[in-house]
């Protein structure tokens, strides 16, 4: 039997707009907390990296610096990264300019994995040029702040290709996208 689904009257605009400044808080948090981590595939961005060069000749070499403190909320969304993507390809409304900033911060986080991962997401399942522009933004927000994350990302393609894992409508959309992009 089909699933009925009962709706109650729509919130109004004070709730939504408390949720979207909650979303929003919560955004620039974890922006924060992503981009104020030591993480090796991001270099060190933590305002004390300049003081190890500090360390006396003399003494012994200075200790590894300490490993980048997990985010479990992000962490959590790793394995979702494919569904993120499909929910930011959707275009809803406001709720594609979160996701799209949400996905950002999941393949800076979990780069490089991650960020190959969402890209290759965005480019096998864009259907258009509006959908396409995603993962050029994407790629822009991860260019600023990644070395060099598209040749992960072709490798990662071409590993699907090669294990013939895509599907072959997504195996032609992908290629129609880079085709699009060159």
């Amino acid at each position: 039997p089909p699933v009925t689904v009962i709706t109650g009257p729509a919130p109004n605009d004070g709730v939504r707009d408390a949720c979207d400044r909650l979303l929003l808080l919560l955004l620039l948090h974890l922006q924060k907390l992503v981009f104020s981590r030591s993480n090796p595939a991001l270099g060190d961005l933590s305002p004390s990296s300049s003081c190890s060069s500090l360390a006396s000749p003399l003494l012994l070499p200075p200790p590894p610096p300490p490993l980048p403190r997990p985010i479990p909320f992000l962490d959590a969304l790793r394995p979702h990264v494919r569904d993120l993507c499909v929910g930011t390809l959707k275009l809803e409304r406001k709720r594609f300019l979160w996701q799209h900033q949400l996905l950002g911060l999941v393949a800076v986080y979990g780069a490089p994995h991650s960020a190959a991962e969402a890209m290759a997401h965005l480019l096998t399942l864009a259907r258009g040029p509006e959908e396409l522009a995603l993962a050029t933004q994407l790629h822009a927000v991860l260019g600023s702040c990644l070395p060099e994350p598209l040749p992960a990302t072709v490798q990662l393609c071409v590993r699907h290709i090669h294990a013939g894992s895509l599907p072959e409508p997504q195996l032609a959309q992908l290629c129609r996208n880079l085709a699009a992009l060159a």
